[in-house]
């Protein structure tokens, strides 16, 4: 006997969503304000020089109505980091951030947010909250974020850059950095000679 279409679209479907929700179970995607995101695992990694691709170059305008340019920053190591206030990730690693940024500065390390997909508002405020001194571009469409897609997966939010004094990428972190880790990390690109 036949089973009714009902019933055999029911076989078929608890499984595909038994399957699916697996999936998620232990995934780290977070929430942030009411948005869904997707935020790395802190993993670091250090390219080879010999191994280095060329930096893209970014430009447009900071959160304070400045122009600039990447290219303006030519000769200092580049920290490059994608945040946007709604995530909580990058509320945690915002304290680490300004903090290596102000140690580093001297030694020729320049640091650039990219806000991504955020309110200029809520932008102003994070970076006030958090004391953020160094500029940061509004990137409302992703497109800053699109052109670094060689760099980093598209795929997580916060992520971190460094761009050696060559124009080449020379490491990432993906997701939330340390102020340890990040203060290697940067130490090390701005030592090579």
């Amino acid at each position: 006997m036949a089973l009714p279409i009902l019933l055999r679209a029911g076989l078929v479907a608890v499984p595909l969503l038994l399957v699916l929700a697996g999936c998620t179970g232990d995934s780290d995607v977070e929430s942030g304000g009411g948005q869904g995101f997707v935020s790395g695992d802190g993993s670091a990694l250090v390219i080879d020089k010999a191994d280095r691709a060329v930096a893209p170059e970014l430009s447009g305008e900071t959160l304070a109505g400045d122009a600039l340019s990447t290219s303006d920053l030519s000769g200092d190591v580049i920290v490059l980091n994608l945040w946007a206030s709604w995530c909580g990730p990058c509320r945690g690693e915002a304290p680490a951030l300004q903090q290596v940024s102000s140690d580093a500065a001297k030694d020729g390390v320049s640091f650039v947010g990219i806000n991504t997909r955020d309110q200029d508002a809520a932008a102003l405020a994070f970076e006030k909250n958090y004391d953020i001194t160094y500029p940061s571009f509004v990137d409302d469409s992703g497109q800053l974020e699109l052109l670094m897609a060689e760099a980093v997966p598209l795929t997580g939010i916060p992520w971190t850059v460094i761009i050696d004094r060559d124009g080449l990428i020379a490491a990432r972190v993906l997701g939330a950095s340390t102020y340890s880790e990040l203060s290697n990390l940067v130490d090390e690109v701005a030592s090579e000679r």
